[in-house]
This record gives structure tokens, C-alpha cells and sequence, in this order.
């Protein structure tokens, strides 16, 4: 069984500032053991996981019999978790290759399974692994882990079915090791829906009906995410602030929990040229509303049809576009509904389903690196339990052919 009832123990690789490990926490897992190479990332991670054993550095320096000595006292390891780095798998991506170096970084993740060979693991990244190679990389996946003695399954999954008030979605590979029964993945409990920025693959995802609006939970809104937020300006560098009003809806009181005053609400200051284009963006606005002569000289020359989000002010009755790694207006949606500047930090970490009391550090630009590179913490949980449930189905089938 998992070390204890509820309490499986976790391994997270290219853990970055532990978006996974807090969604998997809440599953019932427990991080015992954690690896990523940015220092400023991992010292976030470890502020928030003070009893995890922190390695930071590059994977490929890892040597897997250091990490079998480091876990040794957890006795079998539940899970093996982690997203490798994805710029190279990203449908964004100039140039999609299986020469970029950063595409062969599961390789070292399947070396350190070999080595402890949890009883389940768990790969997520962006829907572009799944055609990368014509399909290769996860075949090749597949293999090395069927190989190990892991049934094996993936599926893209769209963060909104989970609550998590933003348009993103995720491939979830799950390995589950001695089992016979589905790989089962977490069925849509919110009423969200968008559409794909991918072409191929769509068959991997949950598609709802019309008649599921009447079944499923409301979609969780932008509003619903920051709207009991304090007001504040761009370029102020405020430590704390204090909640200034109680909590509006489920979403808020859930983030809220445990927390008693909210961190990294600060972002930057808008220039005079942004403050002047968005007086021209509505709710729900885009670059389309800015005047000819105010656009930026690349957004002149573009399609109507291109560049949907840039320079967009979000709809607080709607879900946010994709957090990034930057919140910049030229990048995509990021204007607040109601107040003239982008997102702050803790907006979007609020959007990415991060409790309050989650704490980033380092400077304004590396906190929204580790907001935007994260798995959502509720997709995570969400994903978390059916593995969870799956490890107990395996440890109870091992049990009776033991007898």
C-alpha cells in the first residue's frame, strides 16, 4: 500500500517552483525528494516544501544510485513525477525538432524510474509531445516503460475541467507499475470549454455536451479567481497587503485557506504608449480595438485573423488565456478587467490555482517564470487521486496473487 493511507510518498523531477508537488499534495501524495536546476526556482520550491529534500541541478548530473540512497529510508516510492522541459514540444515553437536537446531530457527521467522504479509515474507537458517525431517520443515513452513492468496510457486534458479558471491544456502521460486494470484519468467536473490551439491529437481530449452544462459545476471565471483581490497600481512594490473583503465564491475561500495576508501582488508599470492603447481595448477586447497608428509596427502589417490575444483585456465572466512565463500585453490577454495594467503576480498564480500561501521569490521577472512554467495545482490534485486510487487497485492485486 502507499507508505500510509492518503500518504503516498513523491519524487518530482524538473520540479521547478512545485506547482505539481502542491497539486499532488493535496491528492494525499508526499514529496519526499525533489530535483530542478534554476537555483531561484528551487529555493522557492523549498520555502513551500520545507521537509522535502531539495537536489538542485542539472538532471543529467543526477546520478541515480545518489538519489536510491537518498530515498532509501522511504522504503518503495509510490511516484515519480515530472514535466521535462517542454520549449522544444510547443506547438509555439519556431522550430519543432527532435535535435533540440531539450527533447531527449525524459530520457533522464526514465533512467532515475529505472533506478527506483516507483510504483507509478507521471509525465506531463505541453499537446505538442504527442505529434513531435510523428508520434515518436511517446511511443518511444511507452516502450521503455512497458518494458519496466508499467501499463501505460496518456491523454490531453484541459485545465477548465478541473476549475482552473484558464485555457490551457496539458498531456498527461500515466505509467501505473503490476496492473492490470484502466489507466483511469479524471473525468471534466467543470463546465469549461475552448478551443484547442492544436490540430492534431484533438481525440485525446474530454469533448462536453450541451447537456453536460446541466450536470457538470459552473466554469470557475477570472473574476471568480482575482476579483477579491486589493486594487493596486503598476510598478508599486509592496511586500503584503491585507484582504480588504471576505471571500466571494468557493474558488476564493479555497485559495484563501491557511493564508492570512497575500504576497506578490505587485507587476509592472504600464508605458505611456500601453496606457494610451488601452484606453481603446474593452472587456474582452484585443489588439483589434487599438487605432492603426497606435499599434505596435509588427501588429500593422498583421492579419485580422492573427495574433487573437495580443494586447487583450481580459472578461471577467470568461476564462484567462494561457499563463506565460511573461504576463506582457505583446505577448497575449494579461490587461486587468477593470484596472489600467497587466496582471500581477499573484493574479496569475491565483489563475494557475496556487493557494495564497504559496510563496515566490527572487525578482518580478523570475516569479512569473515559475508562475507561468507550472502545473496548475488543481489539475495536478485532480490527476493525483486517480493515481492514487490506481496504486491501491495495483498493491491490492500484488497482495492476492501473493497468497
Amino acid at each position: 500500500m502507499p507508505s500510509a493511507r492518503g500518504s503516498g510518498t513523491l519524487i518530482d523531477l524538473f520540479a521547478g517552483a512545485g506547482g505539481l508537488s502542491c497539486g499532488l499534495e493535496q491528492a494525499g501524495f508526499r514529496p519526499v525528494l525533489a530535483n530542478e536546476m534554476v537555483s531561484q526556482f528551487a529555493h522557492t520550491y523549498q520555502i513551500n516544501h520545507p521537509e522535502t529534500k531539495v537536489i538542485v541541478g542539472d538532471v543529467r548530473k543526477v546520478d541515480e544510485k545518489e538519489i536510491h540512497n537518498l530515498v532509501s529510508e522511504y522504503g518503495e516510492i509510490d511516484l515519480i513525477a515530472g514535466g521535462p522541459p517542454c520549449q522544444g514540444f510547443s506547438v509555439n515553437a519556431p522550430v519543432r525538432s527532435l535535435d533540440d536537446p531539450r527533447n531527449h531530457l525524459f530520457e533522464e527521467y526514465l533512467r532515475i524510474v529505472r533506478e527506483i522504479q516507483p510504483k507509478a509515474v507521471l509525465i506531463e507537458n505541453v499537446p505538442g509531445i504527442v505529434s513531435l517525431g510523428k508520434g515518436t517520443v511517446v511511443e518511444q515513452i511507452y516502450k521503455e516503460l512497458e518494458s519496466m513492468g508499467y501499463k501505460v496510457n496518456h491523454r490531453i486534458l484541459f485545465a477548465g475541467h478541473y476549475g482552473v479558471p484558464q485555457l490551457r491544456f496539458r498531456t498527461i502521460i500515466i505509467g501505473i507499475r503490476d496492473y492490470s486494470g484502466e489507466i483511469v484519468f479524471p473525468k471534466p467536473e467543470f463546465y469549461a470549454t475552448a478551443v484547442a490551439n492544436f490540430q492534431k491529437s484533438k481525440e485525446l481530449c474530454y469533448s462536453l455536451t450541451p447537456f453536460d452544462e446541466f450536470v457538470l459545476k459552473p466554469k470557475v471565471t477570472v473574476h471568480d479567481a482575482i476579483g477579491d483581490l486589493p486594487q493596486i497600481e503598476g510598478g508599486e512594490k509592496k511586500t503584503t497587503y491585507d484582504y480588504v473583503v471576505e471571500p466571494q465564491c468557493e474558488y476564493q475561500k479555497i485559495l484563501r485557506d491557511g493564508s492570512k495576508e497575500i504576497t506578490s501582488h505587485w507587476c509592472s508599470r504600464l508605458s505611456d504608449i500601453n496606457k494610451e492603447r488601452l484606453k481603446y481595448i474593452p472587456v474582452g477586447g484585443s489588439w483589434r480595438d487599438i487605432p492603426y497608428d497606435l499599434l505596435p509596427k509588427g501588429l500593422q502589417r498583421a492579419k485580422r485573423s492573427d495574433h487573437t490575444k495580443r494586447y487583450g483585456r481580459l472578461d471577467p465572466n470568461e476564462l484567462c488565456s494561457t499563463v506565460l512565463t511573461k504576463c506582457d500585453p505583446h505577448w497575449g490577454s494579461f490587461f486587468h478587467p477593470d484596472q489600467p495594467r497587466t496582471i500581477s503576480i499573484r493574479e496569475a498564480a491565483r489563475i494557475q490555482s496556487f493557494p495564497d500561501k504559496y510563496r515566490f521569490t527572487g525578482s518580478m521577472t523570475e516569479q512569473y517564470e515559475q508562475v507561468g512554467n507550472a502545473v496548475p495545482p488543481l489539475l495536478a490534485k485532480a490527476v493525483g487521486k486517480c493515481i492514487m486510487e490506481m496504486i491501491r487497485s495495483a498493491d491490492n492485486e500484488r497482495t492476492a496473487s501473493a497468497k
